[in-house]
């Protein structure tokens, strides 16, 4: 598969991914009211569903939310867990402080955010951005005994390698109709999910969130050595799932493979006719992925 060039690459992450979450059909979905918490004095922002079993804690990828990574999954998975997925911070309904945005950034504001929430024992998703964050943070917090490590990690087309910033983000292009349309097509596998109502659902989302900022930051601040995963994966030892969309063109397939090899007993499973969401593009068959990984004794 080929790697998208370094322009058009960030385009999808930061224009597409989150807003396209909304619903791929348009229809909305049925989610609780978002909640908040004071977390090192910024208010951030979070879904809470499902009352019994363990915690299950998602995080979104760059550019997105939580309703609109999860959104489509998050009903079903209440029903056997207590899910929490976060707005992280300068993204979504989350405050966005003026700020040098890095990975080491979201990993301190996720370990905040379980301190405060009181979360100690839970497993941990993470997609696209969301992936790398979870990956870092369950390795620091394997060196860390101040740090709740995930009982279980699930990597969803998971960024985090250094091939993928290591020539540096290029800065984030104007919001457009044209620039969505484009991004939507690198983000899909199928093709007839991208409507002219979810092109401007998406527009309508990227002029409100004032998140350009945060995505531009991060893009000027992404390539800290002592973030990337390359090396590092081995120091993972939870029960891991690696889920891929076998379409993906935002970041390769390989990687995936290079996740499951590197991580001590890492499964991987590849989602076909899916492209880099599948939780968004191919719902059920995510679901039936990760929910008998997550039950496993």
């Amino acid at each position: 598969m080929r790697r998208l060039s370094k322009t058009l690459r960030t385009a999808v992450l930061a224009s597409t991914l989150g807003a396209a979450c909304i619903s791929s059909h348009g229809e909305a979905q049925t989610l609780p009211p978002l909640q908040t918490v004071s977390v090192y004095g910024q208010q951030i922002r979070f879904l809470e569903a499902g009352t019994g079993g363990p915690d299950l804690v998602l995080l979104h990828g760059l550019g997105s939310s939580a309703t609109m990574d999860w959104g489509k999954v998050i009903p079903e998975l209440s029903r056997h867990y207590h899910v929490i997925a976060m707005d992280q911070l300068g993204f979504g309904a989350s405050e966005k402080p003026l700020i040098a945005y890095g990975i080491q950034t979201w990993v301190d504001m996720l370990d905040g955010f379980l301190k405060a929430r009181h979360i100690t024992h839970f497993m941990l998703a993470g997609e696209s951005l969301g992936g790398w964050i979870a990956g870092l943070y369950t390795i620091e917090a394997a060196q860390n005994s101040s740090m709740a490590m995930p009982l279980r990690l699930v990597l969803s087309d998971a960024a985090g390698h250094k091939s993928l910033v290591e020539h540096g983000l290029p800065l984030f292009g104007p919001v457009s109709f044209s620039g969505i349309r484009t991004g939507l097509r690198w983000l899909f596998y199928n093709k007839a999910l991208i409507t002219d109502e979810l092109v401007q659902a998406t527009f309508r989302t990227r002029l409100a969130e004032g998140a350009q900022y945060t995505q531009e930051s991060f893009a000027r601040n992404a390539n800290a050595p002592d973030t990337f995963l390359d090396d590092s994966m081995k120091a993972i030892h939870v029960p891991t799932l690696v889920i891929w969309g076998q379409n993906d063109q935002v970041i390769p397939l390989a990687d995936g493979h290079d996740f499951a090899a590197k991580i001590p007993g890492a499964h991987l499973t590849v989602i076909p006719q899916s492209g880099h969401a599948p939780s968004i593009e191919r719902p059920e068959a995510f679901l039936k992925a990760v929910e008998p990984f997550l039950a496993a004794k």
